[in-house]
C-alpha cells in the first residue's frame, strides 16, 4: 500500500458513525458479531435476547445503549419494546428463529402452519413496531437459508418456508419505504448455536466444508457481520436476498 493509500484508509470516515442499530438476537453469534461490527463503525448498539444474563455480558462486551430480554416470538412484548424505544433508530437486524426439517407426513396442521409462519410473522411484527421510530434510509434485515431451498428427504417443509422470504422481502420493502429491508440467506455458519446442535460432530462438519466450499474454509459469524454492515451502510440496497454461504448451495 503507499502512503497516499494508507493515509486515504486512515482517514475513512465510519460507515455508521451517529446511527443506532437494534439486534434482535443479538446476545451471541451472528447478532452479537454483527453488534461489534456495527460499533467498530460508530454506531449506538441496542441488544434484545431472551437470555438475561448472556445479554448482560454481551451488552458490557459492546458498550451496548440499552438492552432488552424478550421472545421475538413474542407480540406483547415485541410492542413493548419499541413502544417504549426513545428513537430515532436506524437499522433492525433479526437473528432469531430458522427452518424447521422432518417428514412431511409427521407434522400436524399447527407445526405446517408454525413452520411456514415462523419468519414471516416475527419479522412483520417487528416491522410493523419499529416503522414509526426508524429514519428513512434504514434497513430491516432479517435472515434466511440457501440449505433450506434443497428439496429432499428429511427436509419437509424447509424449502417451501424458505422460498417465501425472498417475495416477502421485497413486498415489505415497497410497504416500509423509504425504510428498507433486506434478507441475508446464509449457509453453515460457525456459531455457539451450531456447536450445540452438532456437539462432537463440530469439527467433522468443519473439515468437510473445508474441503468442499470453493472458498476453502467455513463461513463465521464475522462474514455475516460485514455483509450486514454493508448493507445498513450502503443506502441503495432494498427488497434483495444476499447469499452468503461459501458456495455450499452449489456443492
Amino acid at each position: 500500500m503507499t502512503s497516499a493509500a494508507a493515509s486515504a484508509s486512515a482517514r475513512r470516515e465510519p460507515e455508521l458513525a451517529g446511527q443506532t442499530v437494534v439486534l434482535i438476537g443479538g446476545s451471541s453469534g451472528m447478532g452479537l458479531e454483527t453488534a461489534r461490527r456495527a460499533r467498530s463503525e460508530g454506531a449506538e448498539v441496542i441488544l434484545t435476547g431472551r437470555d438475561p444474563a448472556r445479554l448482560k455480558a454481551a451488552a458490557l462486551e459492546v458498550g451496548a445503549k440499552r438492552t432488552a430480554v424478550f421472545d421475538v416470538n413474542d407480540t406483547a412484548a415485541v410492542q413493548r419494546f419499541f413502544g417504549d424505544l426513545p428513537g430515532p433508530i436506524d437499522h433492525v437486524m433479526i437473528t432469531a428463529g430458522g427452518p424447521t426439517y422432518g417428514p412431511l407426513l409427521e407434522m400436524d396442521g399447527d407445526q405446517v402452519r408454525e413452520s411456514l409462519s415462523d419468519h414471516v410473522v416475527p419479522t412483520l411484527e417487528v416491522a410493523r413496531n419499529a416503522v414509526g421510530k426508524m429514519r428513512p434510509g434504514g434497513t430491516l434485515l432479517f435472515m434466511g437459508s440457501t440449505g433450506g431451498r434443497r428439496i429432499g428427504h428429511g427436509n419437509g417443509i424447509a424449502p417451501a418456508a424458505t422460498a417465501a422470504l425472498p417475495p416477502f422481502a421485497a413486498a415489505l420493502a415497497l410497504e416500509l419505504a423509504p425504510v428498507r429491508v433486506n434478507l441475508i440467506a446464509a449457509g453453515f455458519v460457525d456459531t455457539p448455536l451450531s456447536a450445540s446442535l452438532l456437539g462432537d460432530k463440530l469439527e467433522e462438519r468443519r473439515a468437510e466444508l473445508r474441503a468442499t466450499l470453493p472458498i476453502g474454509r467455513v463461513v463465521g459469524p464475522a462474514d455475516i457481520a460485514a455483509l450486514a454492515v454493508h448493507i445498513m451502510a450502503n443506502t441503495a440496497l432494498t427488497g434483495a436476498t444476499y447469499d452468503i454461504d461459501g458456495g455450499q448451495q452449489f456443492v
